[in-house]
């Protein structure tokens, strides 16, 4: 569980991600990514870096899933950033 915010953070700023898990089933574990921010939000690569939620920090890539945890992350990467 994240320290900034509760398990409803994405309901506090009206994005919620249960309909998006829909869509990984057919995507393949190297097309898929978990938002380190929000551990357990599941990614598309792709369509993260196309709407610009994908960080590199320490030569290492990260997928988030949602702006609010690109905040979040850019705030303060040493918190989120682990070995993948």
């Amino acid at each position: 569980m994240c320290h900034h915010h509760g398990p409803d953070h994405h309901e506090e700023h009206g994005h919620r991600h249960e309909t998006a898990v829909g869509h990984l089933t057919g995507a393949s574990g190297e097309e898929v990514a978990e938002c380190p921010v929000m551990p357990g939000n599941m990614v598309i690569k792709t369509e993260t870096e196309a709407a610009g939620l994908s960080r590199d920090n320490a030569g290492q890539r990260y997928w988030l899933c949602c702006a609010t945890c690109g905040a979040l992350f850019d705030a303060d990467p040493t918190t989120y950033a682990h070995a993948g």
